[in-house]
Order: C-alpha cells, then structure tokens, then sequence
C-alpha cells in the first residue's frame, strides 16, 4: 500500500527513496552549497531540499540513520522529529556529533530518513479517577529488567 505525497524538491539530489523493497524509511540526502564539518558535541541544521504535502492524519518522522550512528556517533537529535500535515517548509535534520572526531556533512550525504505513521488526535475527557490495572502508577523501572 502506498499514500499519495505531493512533494517539491528544491535540492539538486533525487526525491527520498527506499532502498529495499521493504524499507520502512526513505533516506533523505543533505542539500548544501558548502559542507559542514561537525565538531565532537557540535550540531547544526542540515537543509535537505525537500518540501511535503502530508495527508491530514499522517506525519512524518525524521530519524536516524543507523550506519552513521553506530560508525561515527552522528544522530538525529531530536530523534523522532515530527513533520506535521501542514507545515510545507524544507526539511532541515538537526544532525548532532557524539562521536570523538569531527564529521564532515557533504552535499548529498544521506543523513537520515523519514518514515510516515498515521496518527489521532486527542478529545480530552477529564475524568475524577483513572482505570485500575495491575501496573498502577509504577513507572521508570517498576517491571524490572529480566
């Protein structure tokens, strides 16, 4: 199943794409007129050229891309980033340096991808109590680790 996405690309790299057949995310490629070195701690916005058109009830999620975090300790920092339905500006990836060396962002890098989800949106019903479940109030490590 596939969803009908009106796109404008304004970089001078291909549209995002999958890479296998059963991709869930498609690789978005850095659009810049100079690179950008990262230092170690260091982030930046990273332009990528691409403006979406979501369907209402639809966002796009901008996330990591594996290989750079595991080989460099470059990542998404506000992994997942939200792309609403109705925002149509460029898609910037605010790229983060954990790694002990500088990182060099070239134009057209694949710097991280988009996954689109559907979502709902909230009709609040306060309420005086909640539900019991088994769980309770227990959080931040209240089922244990085994």
């Amino acid at each position: 199943m596939s969803v009908k996405v009106a796109v404008i690309n304004d970089g001078k790299h291909q549209l995002p794409h999958y890479s296998t057949p059963q991709s869930a995310g498609l690789d978005l490629r850095a659009s810049l007129e100079e690179s950008v070195v990262l230092q170690p701690g260091e982030r930046s916005l990273i332009p990528t050229g691409i403006k979406l058109a979501l369907p209402p009830g639809m966002e796009a999620q901008v996330r990591p891309r594996s290989g750079l975090a595991y080989k460099h300790g470059v990542t998404v920092l506000n992994a997942p980033g939200t792309i609403d339905a109705d925002y149509r500006g460029d898609i910037g990836v605010i790229l983060v340096n954990h790694g002990d060396v500088a990182f060099t962002v070239e134009d057209g890098s694949r710097i991280a991808q988009i996954v689109l989800a559907k979502y709902e949106q909230v009709a609040w019903e306060e309420v005086r109590e909640l539900t019991d479940t088994d769980r309770g109030d227990g959080g931040f490590g209240s089922t244990g680790i085994k």
